[in-house]
C-alpha cells in the first residue's frame, strides 16, 4: 500500500458523509412492507422520455467525432429561445449559454472553475441542496449558510448560491427579494449563481429567473442561471443541463471546461435541442406532477402533517413537529421512504422532504397507507 504523499490534501476528508447512505435502515424497513416500498426520498423521474426526444437522440447517434464543449449553435439557440418563451428572459443569445453534463456536476465544480478557493467565502441557503456546500468544500473555500444579506453583515463573499424554487422546501423568492440580492452582490463583486432547475414547476406561486429583466433590468453581469432538463423533460439519465447568463463568466467557464474535456455527448446535445424546442411535453409532464401533488399533499395533511412552503418544485416540505429521523421511521413503518430534512442543513432537522416523482400507483399507495 502506497502511503499518501506528504502534505497532500485528502479532498474526500473535507466532505460530509453522502446523505443517502444514512437511509439504509429506513429503506430496508420500508422495503419490507407487504405491498413494497413507496420511495419518495429521491426526485428521480419515473415517466417515459418523450418520443420527440428519443427520436432526436437516435438521429444524433450516427455522429462519429468528438462533440464540442461549447455545444452546437442549434442547442444554444434553443436554450436561449426556451428561456425567452417559457420564462420571459430577454437579452440572451447563444454566446451566453453553455451546456453541461448534468447540473449536479456543473454546480459541484463551479466554485473551483471560477477560481474561488482557500480564504474565500461561498454563501449557500440555510436549507439547501447539499451540492452547493460540496462545491465550496471541493474548492477549499468556506461555505456560510444565510438566507438574507443582513445575516452576512460586512462579509464579502466571492460567490453566492440561491435557489428558487427551492430544493427541498419549494419556497419561491419574490421580485423584491431577488432584486435586493442582485444589487447587493453587484456592489461587492460577488458572482451570483441561481439554481433554477424547478422554474418550470410552479403551483401556488410564480417563480422568476434571475435573468428576467424585472430582476436584473436586462443586465446579466455577474449572474449565472442553472437549468436542468432532468425534471421537466424526464432526462435525468441523459445528464442534460446548461448554464446561462454573463457572457464573460460563460467564456471563462468554457475555456476551463475545454481543457478538462468536459463535453456533453453529441447525441445528447441533439436530444436537448429537441426538448428545448418543444413545450408540449413540458406542459403535459407538469400536469402529471400537479395531479400527484394534489393527491399526496391532501393525504399528508390528513395524516397530521403540516406542509410548509412547497409553492413550487417537486417536493412537499412536511413536518410532524418532531425530529426528522423520527418522522422518517414513522413513515418507513408504513412502507414509505422520505428524505430527512437534516440532509439539507441544521435548519431542516424537523422536516422531511417527500418527492412527487413516483408513479400514480405508488402515490395512491402512499395515500392509502397514510390514511390507514
Amino acid at each position: 500500500m502506497v502511503p499518501p504523499a506528504t502534505g497532500r490534501r485528502r479532498v474526500s476528508a473535507s466532505l460530509p458523509d453522502f446523505p443517502w447512505d444514512t437511509l439504509a435502515s429506513a429503506k430496508a424497513k420500508a422495503t419490507a412492507h407487504p405491498d413494497g416500498i413507496v420511495d419518495l426520498s429521491v426526485g428521480t423521474p419515473v415517466d417515459p422520455v418523450p418520443e420527440v426526444i428519443r427520436d432526436a437522440l437516435a438521429a444524433g447517434s450516427a455522429f462519429p467525432g468528438y462533440p464540442t464543449t461549447v455545444g452546437t449553435v442549434a442547442l444554444r439557440q434553443a436554450a436561449a429561445s426556451s428561456l425567452a418563451r417559457r420564462h420571459a428572459v430577454t437579452e440572451l443569445d447563444e454566446s451566453s449559454v453553455l451546456p453541461v453534463i448534468g447540473t449536479k456536476e456543473a454546480i459541484a465544480g463551479l466554485t473551483s472553475l471560477l477560481g474561488v478557493g482557500a480564504g474565500d467565502v461561498v454563501v449557500i441557503p440555510e436549507v439547501a441542496y447539499p451540492t452547493y456546500e460540496v462545491s465550496a468544500l471541493l474548492a477549499g473555500a468556506t461555505p456560510v449558510r444565510a438566507d438574507s444579506t443582513v445575516q452576512l453583515g460586512p462579509t464579502t463573499p466571492a460567490l453566492m448560491f440561491i435557489n428558487s424554487p427551492s430544493n427541498p422546501t419549494g419556497k419561491v423568492l419574490g421580485v423584491d427579494h431577488l432584486r435586493k440580492v442582485v444589487d447587493w452582490a453587484r456592489e461587492r463583486g460577488t458572482v451570483l449563481v441561481s439554481d433554477e432547475c424547478y422554474l418550470g414547476l410552479c403551483w401556488d406561486d410564480d417563480a422568476l429567473s434571475i435573468l428576467d429583466p424585472r430582476i436584473c433590468d436586462g443586465d446579466h453581469t455577474g449572474l449565472l442561471a442553472v437549468h436542468s432538463l432532468s425534471k421537466i423533460s424526464n432526462l435525468a439519465s441523459y445528464r442534460a443541463g446548461f448554464l446561462a447568463g454573463d457572457r464573460a463568466l460563460i467564456a471563462e467557464l468554457l475555456a476551463v471546461r475545454k481543457h478538462a474535456g468536459l463535453m456533453v455527448p453529441y447525441p445528447v446535445q441533439v436530444a436537448m435541442t429537441a426538448a428545448l424546442d418543444d413545450d408540449e411535453h413540458v406542459d403535459a409532464q407538469r400536469e402529471r406532477y400537479r395531479a400527484r401533488r394534489d393527491v399526496l399533499r391532501n393525504a399528508v395533511r390528513e395524516a397530521g402533517f403540516r406542509v410548509d412552503h412547497s409553492e413550487a418544485g417537486l417536493y412537499l416540505w412536511a413536518t410532524r413537529d418532531e425530529p426528522c429521523r423520527e418522522t422518517v421511521d414513522w413513515l418507513a413503518d408504513r412502507g414509505i421512504l422520505a428524505a430527512p430534512g437534516d440532509f439539507y442543513g441544521p435548519a431542516g432537522e424537523r422536516h422531511v422532504r417527500m418527492a412527487l416523482t413516483a408513479t400514480d400507483e405508488r402515490i395512491d399507495a402512499a395515500r392509502e397507507r397514510l390514511s390507514a
